[in-house]
C-alpha cells in the first residue's frame, strides 16, 4: 500500500482507557523523533480516558534496549500494557537490520511469555525526514497508532479474561 499523501494514523474506534495502566518505554536515539512519538501516543492515551497518574514513561539510551524496558515494566509495575517507541534510521551498515530484527523479535517473544500487551511504536526509516513525517508529520504519529494498540488490546485481554471467568463459573456449576 503506497503511503503517499496518506495520514497513517487512523485508529479507528478506540475503547475508554479509562481504568487502564500503562508503561511507556521511549529510546532517547533521535529524540527528536521519539519525542514526538512520546507526545503522540501520551496525547491519544489521555484523550482515551486514560488518567495522567496511570501514565509511566522510562526512557532507554536506544531502541535496542526497548525490550529490556519493556521487561523492567512486566516485571516491577502493574501495568496493563507497555508502549515501546524508538526509530531506526538506515545508514551505511547492516547495523540496522540487526537492530529492527533483535527489538522486533525482542518485543513479540516478551510479549507471549508474559502474557502482556506490548504495543510497537518503533519506526524504521530510510532517512530521517521519512522518520518526521511519521512522528507527528504528514504521515500521522506512530506514537498515535501504538497507544490506540495498546488500549485495545488491553480491552480485548480483559474482555478474553471475562469470558473465561465466565465459562470456568458455568463449568463449575454444571459438575455441581
Amino acid at each position: 500500500m503506497s503511503t503517499k499523501n496518506k495520514n497513517l494514523s487512523s485508529v479507528g474506534d478506540v475503547p475508554s482507557a479509562a481504568d487502564m495502566k500503562f508503561g511507556i518505554v521511549v529510546a532517547e536515539w533521535n529524540e527528536q523523533v521519539t519525542m514526538a512519538l512520546l507526545d503522540g501516543a501520551i496525547k491519544t492515551l489521555l484523550l482515551n480516558g486514560c488518567k495522567e497518574q496511570n501514565i509511566i514513561v522510562k526512557h532507554v539510551p536506544g531502541t535496542f534496549e526497548l525490550t529490556m524496558g519493556a521487561q523492567f515494566f512486566a516485571e516491577y509495575t502493574d501495568v496493563d500494557a507497555v508502549i515501546v517507541l524508538g526509530c531506526v534510521i538506515q545508514g551505511e551498515t547492516r547495523h540496522f537490520d540487526f537492530i529492527c530484527q533483535g527489538v522486533t523479535q525482542g518485543v513479540t517473544n516478551l510479549m507471549t511469555s508474559w502474557n502482556m500487551p506490548i504495543a510497537f511504536g518503533v519506526l524504521t526509516t530510510n532517512d530521517m525526514q521519512q522518520a518526521l513525517d511519521r512522528a507527528g508529520g504528514k504521515y500521522g504519529n506512530k506514537g498515535d497508532e501504538a497507544a490506540a494498540t495498546a488500549i485495545k488490546m488491553v480491552a480485548l485481554q480483559n474482555e478474553m479474561e471475562k469470558e473465561d471467568n465466565s465459562s470456568s463459573e458455568k463449568r463449575k456449576m454444571d459438575v455441581n
